[in-house]
């Protein structure tokens, strides 16, 4: 992700090096919560920074017994990564360099098996079924996003 803002920071290292180290640290605050509040908008939407949509989720048939298969279609499934969007488990940190967005705490792991389509377990239990999921991007830049990058940096340079 830090190849996608290469540009921006080629036009803008001179200029933002000239800043105080304060300066720097609230300008990161500011864009790490802006773009905390969009990356939990486009979770909520189900789509990757692309654009597209995430991949569904897979059947529990597969993964479960026939009677038990039938009682878990009987049920709504809710909408993928409610509480991994929330300010719970996703943190901004800020400091005069960088501005970091990251999920903490134990849904780390779940956000980099679906971040990137890794294999895990479908439950915690020993001999539990482990799957291969789809890449689900959970973090990443978009189009919008850069453009308000670019608008935030340069608002904090011309004050």
């Amino acid at each position: 992700m830090s190849d996608d803002l290469a540009p921006l920071e080629a036009n803008l290292a001179g200029l933002i090096a000239h800043t105080s180290d304060t300066a720097r640290r609230q300008m990161a605050r500011e864009l790490a919560t802006k773009l905390r509040t969009t990356q939990a908008k486009r979770i909520a939407t189900q789509q990757n920074p692309d654009g597209s949509p995430y991949a569904p989720r897979t059947s529990r048939l597969a993964s479960q017994g026939r009677i038990r298969a039938k009682l878990a279609a009987r049920k709504k499934r809710g909408q993928m990564f409610k509480k991994l969007r929330t300010t719970k488990y996703l943190k901004v940190e800020a400091s005069p360099n960088a501005a970091t967005i990251t999920f903490k705490g134990p849904v780390q792991a779940i956000a980099r098996v679906h971040q990137f389509g890794l294999k895990d377990r479908v439950s915690r239990k020993l001999g539990a079924l482990t799957i291969k999921y789809p890449a689900r991007q959970l973090l990443g830049i978009t189009n919008t996003e850069r453009a308000m990058i670019e608008n935030v940096v340069l608002d904090h340079l011309a004050k």
